[in-house]
């Protein structure tokens, strides 16, 4: 087993592994044992009652945060005509049909982090999915990225949208944003995710849908919630 470095383990030391903090306190804790000399992301993980291998237990959705990730984000657009002209002017990073799905099938080229595609154009990019599915880059309607309105999907992205999907082991992963956004940026982030994620409860969910929740920084330790405190912070933090 790794040894944990003198940093980590007076970090965790301030983490009471028992308890379970409301988001407020767990959001302050978080900044506080953020002691990287970069701008830690923060993330939310939440345990879901679902078992993801049935269909109707699949939880998938997109949320676009308040205040953004705070990380920069690279649009790749597969549109031709007037649809290139929209997503170029809504800032797409790349833009282009046959030369950039030749580009990333011959080169395996992945300077991009998210990638968006009109319906025409699907057939040839699901000819990437081999590329693109595996580093979850593949688009899809169920999260917005195959659509003819190119420009708002820019924009959405741009201004800090946020993919969410469970995983095998019934887990949702999101970013909230970084350290430096401070408390209430990011309790109105988590609050715009949480609602997502609550919104997003699939009709094969029986029992407690949301089971356990925690928060950590990149190099920090995890600080879990009290699933209780959800509705306080939708009602304090959200912006419905």
């Amino acid at each position: 087993m790794a040894r944990r470095s003198k940093r980590y383990r007076e970090v965790l030391a301030k983490v009471d592994r028992t308890k379970r903090y409301t988001f407020e306190e767990a959001i302050r804790l978080a900044l506080e044992t953020a002691t990287a000399k970069f701008d830690e992301t923060v993330e939310v993980a939440v345990n879901l009652g679902v078992d993801p291998r049935h269909a109707d237990q699949m939880v998938r959705g997109s949320v676009v945060l308040p205040h953004g990730t705070g990380k920069p984000v690279k649009v790749l657009v597969f549109a031709k005509g007037d649809k290139a002209k929209e997503a170029l002017e809504a800032g797409a990073d790349y833009v282009g049909d046959e030369d950039l799905i030749k580009k990333v099938q011959e080169e395996e080229w992945l300077d991009f982090d998210k990638v968006i595609a009109t319906p025409d154009l699907m057939p040839q990019v699901s000819k990437l999915g081999k590329i693109l599915g595996p580093r979850g880059l593949m688009p899809s309607a169920k999260t917005g990225t195959v659509t003819f309105d190119v420009a708002k999907a820019v924009r959405d992205i741009k201004a800090g949208k946020v993919d969410f999907k469970v995983d095998r082991g019934g887990v949702v992963h999101a970013p909230i944003g970084k350290v430096s956004f401070g408390e209430k940026k990011l309790l109105e982030n988590l609050a715009a995710f949480m609602d997502a994620l609550i919104k997003a409860k699939p009709p094969g969910a029986k029992g407690q849908y949301i089971k356990g929740i925690t928060i950590s920084t990149t190099m920090g330790p995890g600080i879990k919630v009290d699933v209780n405190d959800i509705r306080n912070l939708l009602q304090k933090y959200s912006g419905d």
